[in-house]
């Protein structure tokens, strides 16, 4: 951040940053623990992660009315302003990564009713993998201002889409073997959306970082790859 002779200014920017922290931290958490918790159907697990998204919410707040504050204190111009405006969207993206892994936590205390993991759950553990190092790099891009990270981060969207649609194939071919298994299934439908999902709220996070920087915008079409799901993430 650059430098300014108002010393509450620089705290403000300050503390932005370490809210922005705290909540990739935990979202990062929430996502490791969500895939831990439905792979091993860890009712605890699963509930303990549920349970953190409030205080991703409460962060999201705290972030939102600081730099609401702030710019109505400061008036800031050019970096400074993109500093706040990227704040903002990375604390939007942030929160609703906590929501889709709460989302996979509320699916595991539905399966672990009826316990059955599939073959399909190797892709899923690969899913899982491939958002957490997402999002690492891309919360590591936002903090060093890494614009190269960022468009990695970006470009590398497509593998996970691929993942996705590997998954949901797998997954029709378990539930067309027995019917039996369509319920169960349908539950990691769903998982495997909303880790998706979050994979693009990691690539949202890039855009972000890239414009923060350069003050120019990524392409607006992303790489994609083929995904034949049709399911919706529901909040």
């Amino acid at each position: 951040m650059s430098e300014h002779t108002v010393a509450s200014y620089d705290k403000e920017l300050g503390q932005l940053g370490r809210y922005i922290a705290e909540m990739g931290g935990l979202a990062e958490k929430m996502i490791s623990d969500a895939m831990d918790a439905l792979l091993s159907m860890d009712v605890e697990l699963a509930r303990a992660v549920v349970s953190t998204d409030q205080r991703l919410d409460t962060l999201q707040r705290q972030i939102e009315e600081l730099a609401i504050l702030t710019i109505a204190r400061r008036q800031p111009m050019a970096v400074d302003l993109r500093e706040i405006v990227a704040a903002i969207r990375v604390s939007g993206d942030l929160e609703r990564v906590g929501d889709l892994a709460k989302n996979i936590g509320k699916r595991t205390l539905k399966l672990a009713e009826e316990p059955r993991i599939p073959r399909a759950a190797i892709g899923l553990k690969h899913m899982g993998e491939s958002v957490q190092l997402q999002l690492k790099n891309v919360l590591d891009s936002y903090a060093g201002r890494d614009i190269e990270k960022a468009r990695a981060v970006w470009e590398n969207d497509a593998e996970l889409d691929a993942m996705e649609d590997s998954v949901f194939r797998d997954l029709l071919t378990f539930m067309m073997e027995d019917p039996r298994n369509i319920s169960f299934c349908t539950h990691l439908l769903f998982c495997s959306k909303n880790l998706e999902r979050a994979g693009d709220h990691a690539t949202n996070i890039a855009e972000t970082v890239y414009f923060l920087v350069t003050g120019q915008n990524l392409p607006m079409d992303r790489p994609k790859g083929a995904s034949s799901s049709m399911m919706t993430t529901a909040k």
